[in-house]
């Protein structure tokens, strides 16, 4: 038996659609949201206007940082626990927003803090504060996940914290946010999206529902992130927008695999963007886990969908044509620091989600497989 959770309450789409916020019932909104680009744009300010034509209270948290560690949640849930918020917004990448998943469960659950949250059974429901998530980059799949990534820095790790609780209630898909993003995050974005949609078709766990989603996230991705890319427009954003959010409707039921374990190692150590660490070790895992007859089978199949003859190439080629570095070498990591890491590395990357990937890994292949990602070269074990 196998329970599938798909979403909170509802998934809003199309242009416009951030307008749905004037429909949601609440008293006094807490907003939370990264770096600038969201108030630049005048999101944040639309968005607090809205609310408050409404006679209704609003706060702005801006403080949320790329891979959000452990202090910066701490530090926004002080001030949701000043404001009293009977509902949380937020506005922004996938970083805000996996913020923001903790922060709700931290001030919905007063007893759940980061000394117990990786020990306990967590809960699987909210009543107390409800949660809106409005992702303005096309990656992550966060706002319909009950994954949250947060850097913990004592441990050199990115850790995925995962329980129903963390499903947001509403999710806003607007591709009008998603227009401001800069070259280098559409495309790193859009390769964490294949990765989702990838490691989720080949997991051991893909059932019938998600089979469906993540093979149309894939065949989606390889068509409309290109164009997202170079040509910027609203109806390729807007795709891939909706095929990422796709993705992280799969994954959220069956898991993922081995990139995300190597990902969160090398992120969490080094302070990559999740997306493109993903993007850069994805061709070789893909490589390694085509040794499983099943897996091979799946990427063929995959192979004839987006009409290539070598799904891994097609992989690499898009890496090309999106301008996303082949290796960690090639990505700036110095090879003394590689070097000094590598027992570390090699350590987390044996953890997280590299323990549900659909081949075993040995500690001796994990240091062959990290050793050829950080150089580049193919995996041939």
């Amino acid at each position: 038996m196998k329970q599938l959770v798909f979403h909170g309450t509802s998934i809003i789409i199309g242009k416009g659609s951030l307008e749905y916020i004037k429909n949601l019932e609440f008293k006094k909104a807490f907003i939370i949201t990264g770096g600038q680009s969201m108030i630049k744009s005048g999101v944040i300010s639309m968005v607090k206007d809205m609310i408050e034509k409404a006679n209704r209270e609003v706060f702005i948290y801006s403080g949320i940082t790329k891979n959000p560690d452990t202090k910066t949640v701490l530090n926004g849930l002080e001030r949701v626990k000043e404001f009293k918020p009977d509902i949380i917004i937020s506005i922004g990448g996938g970083s805000s927003i996996d913020a923001a998943k903790i922060i709700t469960l931290f001030y919905e659950y007063e007893d759940i803090n980061f000394s117990n949250v990786l020990e306990n059974k967590l809960p699987e429901y909210r009543s107390k504060v409800k949660f809106v998530a409005v992702p303005s980059t096309s990656g992550t799949g966060t706002e319909v996940t009950k994954v949250s990534v947060i850097t913990f820095k004592e441990k050199n790790l990115k850790i995925g914290i995962k329980c129903g609780a963390l499903i947001p209630d509403v999710a806003i898909l607007d591709p009008n946010l998603t227009m401001t993003m800069p070259d280098n995050i559409a495309a790193e974005t859009g390769m964490d999206a294949l990765t989702h949609a990838l490691e989720c078709y080949t997991n051991n766990a893909l059932d019938d529902f998600t089979e469906v989603m993540a093979k149309g996230a894939v065949e989606g991705l390889f068509k409309y992130l290109p164009y997202s890319y170079k040509d910027k427009d609203i109806v390729s954003r807007e795709k891939v927008h909706n095929f990422q959010c796709m993705a992280g409707c799969a994954f959220s039921n069956v898991g993922l695999g081995m990139v995300h374990g190597i990902s969160h190692a090398f992120g969490g150590r080094y302070n990559m963007a999740h997306g493109l660490a993903n993007a850069i070790v994805l061709p070789y895992v893909l490589q390694y886990n085509s040794r499983n007859k099943l897996v091979a089978e799946k990427l063929k199949y995959l192979s004839k969908i987006i009409d290539r003859e070598d799904i891994i190439e097609a992989v690499k080629e898009l890496k090309r044509e999106l301008n996303i570095p082949l290796s960690f070498k090639e990505a700036g990591i110095l090879e003394e620091n590689f070097k000094k890491d590598f027992h570390l590395l090699v350590d987390n990357s044996l953890l997280g989600s590299t323990r549900v990937n659909p081949i075993l890994v040995t500690r001796e292949h994990m240091e062959y497989i990290v050793n050829s990602i950080y150089e580049g070269k193919d995996i041939d074990i």
